[in-house]
Parts: structure tokens; sequence; C-alpha cells
């Protein structure tokens, strides 16, 4: 529908979400300065200011007005059309209202001002490897989190983690997700297991030379920009843990981490946050738009398969390295000019076990990510004392991937989700690689050349087919409609083990 034929009550709508969401991208802000450039002494502060600011953001979400303004417009009957912009934005801001005012205000500032401290206290934790100083403020972040998967609510039949997921996935319950978990991690861990015991792990040693850490950044920063990141709209900056934000119209902002001796790490990491950065600088943001649902990422599984399609499916193949090994040698002053590409490209294609989630390979990766949402859900159904959270995490961590964990630093403290209250996240990780295994074999199929043209820099047909397929409808779809539209079947996950299979057997010699 024409702008200018739109009535009143829908462009008042859009008027007071896109205020709603000029102040949630203030909360996003003082989140990432937090995380980056904030002196220690402001967490006190800052903690303040995020409780204010999240008790202002959840008025303006749950006001009379913003409910009579969806009201009318769901009356109306030419915005009734979900297939249409317009009736696809009422549709989800009615969704995300109805979430909004199960909370009461004073949970949403408690529970932003625990998430605040809760950050803080977890930095001094994993730094110190000191998990007891943390259970205090996790205990209380997880306490109201369940709360507030209380206020949601959830089927006779489900668990108050079923709320949570809802948050990230939409209309995905604990069992479902089970229900695909399941099976697929005794494919993966049949594929580990064949790998093991009949082939031959590549040569990595060369990886771990030393790389000074501002080549690193010069390297990330060229690499990212090559794919699609606009650094006129965006920036890259470092932190504990990597991620990445999208304030605005004009503004993303990636983070990412530095080791001088481990610079996969940083490559992957780099490569991750600029696929959610690729993402968010295609939603449709500008005009009017921007603070409504059409503006935002549909879900974290769709999100996630665009960093892990371009960290793994682009950055671990050989078509990326004959391209991207020249311009490293370039940078780095000739550290692996006596590597040959297949060498290189077969040590970015391993299956070793590791503590750490972030640097884990591709096989091993959901393991990672299904252990995580096991004791999630155990907390959050208090099946679990936060207080024995590391010896069930060390257990569970022998079980999946074989490893004596050897302290909590690298155990059950190196990820800040939980801190966050990020419980319902961990899932989307594997559904996002699921998405993106299945997205890369249609991408293939319709950009046949996909290789040649990677192999030569050059990532725009690749990213034209993501904004058009993927970025540009925002919440229009749901993230199971988007798959099936993008890719014309259902999600599943024999793509996942086909590009498994494809692409690291050969590493082994298999």
């Amino acid at each position: 529908m024409p702008t200018a034929t739109l009535p009143k009550h829908y462009t008042d709508l859009v008027s007071l979400q896109r205020e709603s969401g000029t102040l949630t991208s203030i909360g996003a802000l003082i989140s990432w300065d937090q995380e980056t450039y904030m002196p220690s002494g402001g967490a006190t502060a800052r903690a303040e200011q995020t409780s204010l600011l999240a008790g202002i953001i959840h008025e303006r979400n749950t006001s009379k007005k913003l409910g009579d303004l969806i009201a009318q417009c769901e009356a109306d009957s030419e915005l009734s059309d979900q297939s249409t912009p317009e009736g696809a934005n009422i549709r989800e801001m009615r969704r995300d209202y109805d979430l909004a005012t199960k909370l009461p205000t004073d949970l949403v500032k408690n529970l932003a001002q625990a998430q605040s401290e809760a950050q803080e206290a977890w930095k001094h934790a994993r730094a110190n490897n000191d998990f007891p100083s943390f259970v205090n403020d996790l205990t209380k972040v997880l306490d109201l989190t369940r709360e507030k998967g209380e206020c949601y609510g959830y089927a006779d039949d489900g668990e108050v983690y079923d709320a949570l997921i809802n948050e990230y996935e939409p209309d995905t319950t604990a069992k479902e997700i089970e229900s695909v978990f399941t099976p697929l991690r005794d494919r993966l861990s049949a594929f580990i297991a064949e790998l093991t015991e009949n082939g031959t792990s590549p040569k990595t040693d060369f990886l771990h030379r030393s790389i000074p850490v501002e080549k690193q950044h010069e390297f990330g920063q060229a690499i990212t920009a090559k794919l699609g990141f606009d650094y006129k709209t965006g920036r890259l900056d470092t932190t504990t843990h990597p991620f990445c934000s999208g304030f605005g119209p004009g503004d993303t902002r990636m983070t990412t981490r530095y080791e001088q001796t481990n610079f996969p790490d940083a490559v992957g990491s780099t490569m991750h946050e600029c696929g959610h950065g690729l993402y968010e600088q295609g939603l449709p943001k500008s005009g009017d738009l921007f603070g409504t649902p059409l503006s935002s990422a549909v879900s974290l599984g769709i999100h996630e398969s665009q960093s892990r399609m371009w960290e793994n499916m682009v950055g671990r193949s050989k078509p990326f390295w004959n391209y991207a090994l020249p311009v490293a040698n370039k940078i780095f002053d000739n550290a692996f000019s006596d590597i040959d590409l297949d060498t290189f490209t077969k040590s970015m294609n391993t299956c070793t076990p590791s503590f750490i989630r972030v640097e884990s390979d591709e096989s091993t990766y959901n393991l990672h990510v299904m252990l995580r949402f096991e004791l999630e859900r155990a907390m959050i159904n208090q099946d679990l004392a936060i207080k024995d959270l590391p010896a069930a995490w060390n257990e569970k961590f022998k079980n999946f991937l074989g490893l004596d964990v050897p302290n909590d630093a690298q155990g059950c403290l190196q990820d800040v989700h939980w801190s966050f209250g990020l419980v319902g996240y961990f899932p989307t990780y594997t559904l996002g690689n699921l998405y993106a295994a299945q997205m890369w074999e249609t991408i293939n199929e319709q950009i046949p050349n996909l290789d040649s043209q990677m192999e030569k820099g050059e990532f725009s047909s690749l990213l034209t087919w993501l904004r058009e397929n993927i970025h540009q409808h925002g919440r229009r779809y749901t993230a199971a409609q988007l798959c099936q539209r993008a890719t014309g079947k259902p999600l599943e996950a024999d793509p996942l083990m086909r590009h498994l299979e494809r692409r690291v057997k050969p590493a082994y010699g298999i």
C-alpha cells in the first residue's frame, strides 16, 4: 500500500514503534560500550542506567495507547491481509505487545540491572577462574529469567524453558529441539568416530605461529570489507566475547578478539560477526520502518545461519583461501608463505574436540551447543542447582566430547550468555547451522560458479542472494516460511551432514 494512502492509525502506530526502537538502540549502545570501552569503575552506574532505560522502554511497549492502535489496525479490513508488509507488521506488533504486557515493569528493571551486574561479575570470575564468586549473580539472573518465563506462560504439557525459547526462536519448544538434537547428535558422533578411527589428522601446527594482534585486526577489516561489510556504517572493535549489534540505520558494530598465537580464532570470530553484521546492514531499517518488526531479524536461528554461513561455508572453504591466503601473507609478512593452499585449507577443516565453543570446528561445534541446551534447561527447570553447574558441565563435557575440563574458565565460565539471562539462545546456534547448510545447497544450485567467484575474492553474488531471499524480509515471514521460500523445502538435517562429509572427510584423506 502506498505510504500516502496508509490510514492515520497505522502511521501513528509506526511512529510510536520508531520511538521505541530509538530508545532500544540507546540501550544496545550502552551495552556495547560496557563490553568495549567502559572503565570497570562505571559498572554500578551502568547497571542503574540500564535498569532505568529498560523500565522506560517497557512502559512504552506496554502502553494502552500502543495497544489501542494495534487493535484499531487489526480491525481495519484494508490492513488485515498478513501477506502484505503492513499486515505482517501488525501481526508481529501484536505478538510483541502481548508478550511485553505479561511482564511487570519492576521485573524488567530488576532483570536489566541484575544482568548488567552479573556481566561484570562474570568478567572477573572468568579472568580469575573463580566460579564461586559468580554463583550469587548468576542465581539472581536465572531466578529472574525463570520468573519472566512464568509470566510469559507456556502450554499445559510444556515447561518454562519453552517460554524463554520463544523469545529467540518463536513457536519452538524444548521437546521439539530435543527431537532434532538427539538424532543429530548420534549422526555427528558416528561421523566424528569415523574420522578419528579411519582418517589422518591434517597438519595444523603452523596455525599457531605468532601473528601481531594489530596485523590480525588489519586482516579482519580487509576481509570483512571484501565480503561486503560497509565500514561507512559500521566498525570492528575488540571485547572478551565477540558479538555484533545493529543499533539502527547507519550504525552496526562488530566486535572480535585476538590471541597472538591463535590466528584461526580471530578469523572465525570476525567472519562470524561479519555474517551478523551483513544481516543487520541488510535489514530494511530506513525511513519509517526502523523500530517496527519488519526492520528486525525473524529469529536468532536465521540470524545465526548468516554468521555460520560466512564463518564456515565461506571461511573454511578452499575457494575462499585461494583468495585470502595471499592477502594474509601480504599483511602477515609471509607468515604462511611455506604452506600450500591444500595444506592450509585442510587445517581449517579439522575435527578435534576442544574446550572452547567459539574456537571449535564444524564437526564438534554442535555438541557444545547441545551440552549447553541440556544444562540451561535443567537450571531453569530447577533440576540442576547453580552451585553444581561446574561438576555437571565437566561430566557432560567428558560424555559428549571425551575431554577432561581443566578449569572453569575453559568450562562453564567461557560464555557470556547466562550472565545476560540469554536462556534459550544456545539452541539457535545449531538451528542456524541447519538453516545455513540448507541455504548453501540452494545457493550453489542457483549460483553454479560461486566457487570460481570466491577464488577471485568476489562475494557480491552471494551477498545479493542473501539480501533478496533473507535480509530484506525482516519479520515479514516466519523462520519456517522463510526457509521454505528460500530453499523450497522445510528445514532438515541432511544438508548439514552432506556439507560436513564433503568438506571434512577429504581433509582426513577419507
